[in-house]
């Protein structure tokens, strides 16, 4: 893999979180208080890969529990409904 398409999969992984966060009625706010921050930065930032910012594997891992979804969820491409 080369830098592009990691970047790629961070993109793809911050749109999978911001869909499923959305699905399940949180505000970036109320996803961020719940990973234990007091600002949306973190999430607002990742989930629009901004200056390079992504969500590492705790973060997923965290955002997961807190969905009740897979991690692997994450990975996939977006499915359209």
């Amino acid at each position: 893999m080369n830098d592009i398409d990691i970047a790629e999969k961070h993109k793809m992984i911050g749109c999978n979180v911001a869909m499923h966060r959305k699905r399940k009625g949180l505000s970036q706010l109320e996803l961020s208080l719940c990973l234990g921050h007091k600002s949306v930065s973190i999430v607002a930032s990742a989930e629009r890969f901004y200056k390079g910012k992504h969500f590492n594997i705790e973060h997923l891992l965290k955002i997961s529990d807190i969905l009740g979804i897979s991690i692997t969820t994450f990975f996939e491409p977006a499915q359209e409904e």
